[in-house]
């Protein structure tokens, strides 16, 4: 009984505002670190386009940017081992990107 109530403290409400519910497209990140913080501005690069605008930046401690690796190489191996394997493409820009 006393681990329930516990587990019922650490658990957290997630909150999605609408204004945040429809997502933004990216195909290009870029990544940045200091000694602190990781930084990820995620971009939307159009065919033909000579700009790419930032359409989202997420500032992240050194900590939560390793989580969220663990997390998208867990769920990469779900999604290979249910619809296969993701093959890269070649990029059109060798250089863009590869930070």
């Amino acid at each position: 009984m006393a681990e329930n109530k516990n587990q019922n403290q650490n658990q957290i409400q997630i909150q999605l505002r609408p204004e945040v519910a429809d997502g933004k497209y990216s195909n290009l990140a870029m990544i940045g670190h200091g000694p602190t913080e990781f930084l990820i501005d995620f971009i939307f690069a159009a065919p033909g386009m000579p700009q790419a605008p930032v359409v989202s930046r997420i500032v992240m401690s050194p900590e939560n940017a390793k989580q969220l690796m663990f997390a998208l190489t867990d769920n990469v191996q779900k999604y290979e081992s249910q619809f296969g394997e993701i093959k890269p493409r070649a990029p059109k820009n060798p250089g863009v990107g590869n930070n």
